[in-house]
């Protein structure tokens, strides 16, 4: 076993006995954890604000500090960029990841601190690794490159000793020297800001090496893969890298490209997929078992979590519930507490639980990405159940989608409007069978959805526009948001998603 391996394997034999400590006793680690956050912070000037030396409990926490979002925190985070200290978190922070989350035109500058970096970026990276090697001793991905596909934008200086980036780009800036040894591509062509250039680099360089495990966003990573068969001819990606074992994905739901990824990879080589739950404010969560889709919530990262039960959210001031008040097949907003300085941040993700021991999880959605324009209270994981069904019947596949509601005036009946594109088009007959399925699957997946429904009562059957292949890759690139971060959003009560890309299509 080389010197490299031989580091993997020690991290990953102590990193599955810690995990194991805090599935066995999850509320002692996430006091521990809301302790150290209190202890540290209190000599910063939120921490000085909202009397943090006198927090000696969960509930003067919650009433000393209001809950967050990006825009109650801009200000101090701005301060922050221009290399102030001691202000969220102690000490200067010194990079930020910079997200939208959406193909919005506003961007989010999240801190992440050396603590979070270290504590929880990093950590959850080891994870991944620990907790498939532990599920898959015969694994030989360590003797392989790793092929990261991070995002689109560089490292871009803020003043003399700050920069931002993608979180992607960040963590891959900063990895210790014996991982940077098992990854692909270079740095130079990983850190890239031109999206198609970069692609291209990376196909060609990549395509060379001996790679056993991929990580990325799914929607991104298929891009590479076929420029990948592109160039080097092959049918199968499995007969570019015969030692592919694995590909490590998040961001997006994979159930709409896991047929194609298949396909892509080789129907008769198959590979594990691992999922993970992570954005630019924190890493949370990864897959436990190769044999389910669940994903443990990571208590020891140096995240405090509390959740906004669903009656709650449209309260002005929300109460928020901790781990021992959950319930399984409730669906909460998640609250987040971190080592990077956000304080009781809302990051407008919405979760179920689906194991209390351990605490398992399933994400739900964003509580802006979801259709409850008549009572419908349709959210992600609903319309990524149906479209997965819809499409083994009919043995198509999903590049992309998003939905809206559309308002008839004069009180007539409103109908939700998707725009889907396909690997191949449809005919008119075939067009309307997928719509009709689409619609009966939603039913028998959402109760308010299948009432509104009911006889055409308050919504009519859905209308579905089928666009072209490489639709949305176009319009995302014309609104450069290309790669990294960015992704379409899959459901949104407005139509602002909608009549975009019908916009760009029809003009």
């Amino acid at each position: 076993m080389s010197f490299i391996n031989s580091i993997f394997s020690w991290i990953i034999t102590k990193r599955i006995h810690q995990i194991e400590l805090f599935i066995k006793h999850p509320h002692d680690v996430q006091n521990d954890v809301f302790n150290y956050l209190i202890k540290e912070s209190k000599h910063t000037e939120w921490g000085e604000t909202h009397g943090y030396s006198n927090i000696n409990s969960i509930s003067s926490f919650k009433k000393n500090v209001p809950l967050n979002n990006y825009e109650g925190l801009k200000s101090f985070i701005d301060r922050e960029r221009r290399g102030e200290k001691d202000i969220l978190w102690p000490g200067e922070t010194k990079w930020f990841a910079k997200s939208s989350g959406t193909t919005s035109d506003k961007s989010k500058f999240i801190p992440v601190s050396k603590e979070s970096l270290e504590d929880c970026h990093f950590k959850g990276g080891k994870d991944m690794l620990a907790l498939y090697h532990h599920n898959k001793q015969n694994t030989k991905i360590f003797e392989g490159k790793s092929l990261v596909v991070g995002g689109s934008t560089q490292i871009n200086p803020l003043h003399s000793d700050g920069y931002y980036g993608d979180l992607s780009a960040i963590i891959i800036k900063n990895l210790p020297f014996w991982v940077e040894y098992k990854r692909t591509p270079n740095i130079s062509i990983a850190l890239l800001s031109e999206w198609e250039n970069k692609i291209n680099k990376m196909a060609q360089q990549t395509s060379q090496e001996d790679v056993t495990n991929i990580s990325g966003v799914p929607s991104w990573t298929k891009v590479l893969l076929q420029k990948v068969l592109e160039i080097t001819g092959a049918k199968t990606v499995k007969e570019v890298w015969p030692n592919l074992e694995l590909f490590m994905h998040g961001g997006v739901s994979f159930l709409p490209y896991k047929k194609s990824y298949e396909k892509l990879i080789g129907i008769n080589t198959p590979i594990d997929y691992l999922e993970t739950y992570n954005a630019s404010e924190g890493f949370f969560g990864i897959q436990y078992k190769q044999t389910s889709s669940e994903i443990l919530l990571m208590l020891d990262y140096g995240i405090f979590y509390e959740f906004i039960p669903k009656s709650e959210w449209d309260k002005e001031n929300p109460k928020t519930i901790l781990l021992d008040q959950v319930k399984t097949n409730e669906v909460y907003e998640m609250v987040i507490s971190t080592n990077a300085g956000l304080w009781r941040y809302r990051i407008g993700d919405t979760i179920t639980f689906t194991s209390l021991s351990p605490f398992m999880i399933k994400v739900a959605g964003r509580t802006k990405h979801f259709i409850n324009a008549f009572g419908e209270e349709l959210m992600i994981n609903n319309s990524e159940k149906a479209l997965e069904i819809v499409c083994k019947k009919l043995d198509i596949e999903i590049t992309d989608y998003t939905a809206g509601p559309y308002f008839y005036d004069d009180g007539e009946k409103g109908y939700h409007e998707w725009v889907i594109e396909l690997n191949k088009q449809l005919d008119e007959s075939n067009a309307k069978v997928f719509t009709k399925l689409l619609d009966e699957e939603l039913k028998k997946l959402n109760s308010d959805y299948e009432a509104k429904r009911h006889k055409n009562m308050l919504l009519q059957l859905p209308k579905i526009h089928f666009l072209p292949k490489g639709s949305f890759y176009d319009w995302m690139k014309k609104r450069g948001k290309l790669g990294g971060q960015n992704k379409v959003p899959r459901l949104s009560n407005s139509r602002k998603f909608v009549d975009g890309i019908l916009d760009y299509i029809n003009t």
